[in-house]
């Protein structure tokens, strides 16, 4: 998002919150953030309930107000003005009590009637530049994002340039409802997230998990043709493995709570790193042995506020698809290479073929964020720069989003409808070995400290699968689908053929139901056609007399007759080449 749009879209969420004290004076406004592709306002209504019926009452408030916001002047004020501004008002108190500790200035912008605690950033002509808006929905949201605060009302919406983009996004707004995975996942018995099990932890059913085992199918293969070495570990360790990594001071937020055993403190692991540290450490390593390429599908365990859990894509439970190539330094380009080229390989599978990265380098002015050693971050930051030229990947750099030990490689996909997702990561360790005195012995006999290479292949495999339910409106390629094949006996006349269809395709791995409800075949179809299932097998006395299937898909195209030994080369080679449909 260029500065523009963002100042142009933060002036908008100040307009919302004008057009909101106009209806409702006794609500309290707190902040309202700029976020991708549109704005926020959270409001305590104090007595008052609203609904996304009031939408249309606020924005026609905001269109009324808007010709006289001609421009934003800046408002210096003491911390005594401030306060005495905002006496009722204890959420902003909050705020400004913050910025007089951080010995900040307190600054007011003032539009229309309207003025209202803010940092700045705005548009120079708000009355010509915010015309085109609009409310979106409402939600609940804690104060400050913390549990144990009042929950507030937030209201969503967007602003663009011009009326053009604004109907384009409506428009994939509107497509992306009809793919919620939120939606068609339980719908099609995919997965379900169960009150008694809790928020962010999502349960996947039969269906969900052929999805999830087909993804780690394909993965071993990948990682089984590059050397990659599978281990498990437990989803527990000491905390002290923790403290030694660094990850406690700068991943403590996403933690849980540590606890007891046998006297001893315990964490949820939250990453899968320092387990396989451990098994790299367990035996002497030489030069000989690097590159080690240890891999897992291992599930983290990550604190996610309540308002930013979603269905599959934000989860307090996810699986990640994770490597650590402990290597030599003259090994780094040939391994980001090969991952390179399998991250290429399961989006091609997946087809996902839009997508960018983003090369996220440290904050030289961050110490405490990141490891102080600023020519290792430079030399880290150079090579992947080279890396990703020389694998002529489309790129972006992003200052201050690496992770605290290394920079990275982050890949941004575009779905179907041109939402972007981050899916896979690429990170380069210059630090950890030395931190862990991970070490190999050199061709010379002396220590030496591998360069660590974290990937992960898709991300987490929980959020692979809301995505792909999106991307294809769960119309999965048949090598995903979770059934592939539904037979469809027209009477009970055929039922014993029909059973020796479905036993064939059953012992070729095809996955196939067979349907043996009474039902009338229009109404068999429709509900193989509303569980997604790729191809229908119609059999009826013509298809038996002369040991033939008559084959239909999903999408209603009719196939014809043919043999079925025909039909099985036809749909495993359709799997095993992981054809996109």
């Amino acid at each position: 998002m260029d500065n523009k749009l963002e100042n142009i879209r933060h002036s908008c969420s100040h307009l919302m919150a004008a057009a909101v004290k106009e209806l409702y004076p006794k609500a309290l406004p707190t902040i309202g953030p700029v976020i991708e592709n549109g704005f926020y306002y959270d409001f305590d209504f104090v007595k008052t309930k609203i609904s996304d019926q009031d939408l249309i009452k606020i924005e026609k408030k905001m269109k009324e107000l808007l010709p006289k916001w001609t421009s934003f002047e800046k408002v210096e004020m003491s911390l005594a003005e401030a306060k005495k501004i905002y006496k009722d008002n204890p959420y902003k108190l909050e705020l400004i009590k913050e910025l007089s500790e951080k010995k900040e200035k307190i600054t007011f912008y003032e539009s229309g009637k309207f003025l209202d605690l803010c940092h700045g950033g705005h548009s120079e002509n708000p009355s010509k530049e915010l015309k085109h808006f609009k409310l979106l929905s409402i939600a609940g949201a804690y104060w400050r994002g913390n549990e144990k605060n009042k929950m507030l009302t937030r209201i969503y919406g967007t602003c663009f340039e011009n009326k053009e983009e604004l109907e384009n996004y409506l428009k994939q707004l509107k497509e992306a409802k009809k793919r919620d995975h939120r939606i068609l996942g339980p719908k099609l018995n995919l997965f379900i997230i169960h009150k008694d099990i809790g928020r962010g932890l999502p349960l996947l059913t039969p269906k969900g998990t052929v999805i999830r085992n087909e993804i780690i199918k394909y993965e071993r293969e990948l990682e089984r043709e590059n050397g990659f070495e599978e281990v498990w570990t437990p989803h527990i360790a000491k905390s002290d493995l923790y403290k030694r990594t660094g990850h406690w001071q700068h991943y403590r937020d996403v933690m849980y709570e540590p606890f007891g055993i046998d006297n001893e403190t315990y964490v949820l692991k939250p990453m899968n790193c320092p387990h396989h540290y451990m098994i790299y450490s367990s035996v002497q390593r030489s030069y000989k042995d690097l590159p080690i390429r240890l891999t897992e599908p291992g599930t983290c365990y990550r604190y996610e506020k309540s308002g930013e859990l979603g269905g599959l894509i934000r989860v307090r439970a996810l699986t990640v698809d994770d490597s650590h190539i402990l290597m030599r330094e003259d090994q780094i380009d040939q391994e980001f290479d090969t991952c390179i080229e399998m991250v290429k390989k399961m989006f091609k599978a997946f087809g996902l073929t839009d997508f960018y990265v983003r090369l996220s380098l440290s904050d030289p002015d961050d110490n405490a964020k990141y490891i102080a050693d600023p020519k290792v971050w430079k030399e880290a930051g150079n090579k992947l720069e080279k890396i990703v030229k020389r694998n002529k990947l489309k790129y972006v750099t992003i200052k201050g989003e690496a992770s605290f030990y290394g920079p990275k490689i982050d890949f941004m996909v575009k779905d179907a409808i041109g939402r972007e997702w981050q899916m896979s990561t690429l990170q380069l360790d210059l630090f950890m070995a030395k931190k862990l005195d991970l070490i190999y012995i050199s061709e010379n006999g002396s220590k030496a400290y591998p360069a660590i290479l974290h990937r992960g292949l898709t991300g987490s495999l929980e959020r692979t699968i809301g995505i792909l339910i999106e991307q294809y409106e769960a119309n999965f390629p048949t090598w995903l689908s979770p059934v592939q094949v539904s037979i469809l006996p027209i009477s009970e006349k055929v039922k014993d053929y029909s059973r020796k269809v479905y036993e064939k395709l059953f012992k070729e791995n095809i996955r196939v139901e067979f349907n043996s409800d009474g039902e009338p075949l229009g109404a068999k179809i429709r509900k193989a056609q509303m569980e997604k299932v790729p191809y229908m097998i119609i059999v009826g006395e013509r298809e038996e007399k002369n040991n033939k299937i008559s084959v239909r898909t999903r999408s209603g195209k009719d196939l014809g007759q043919m043999d079925l030994d025909k039909f099985i080369q036809n749909i495993s080679q359709e799997i095993d080449e992981k054809k996109i449909n």
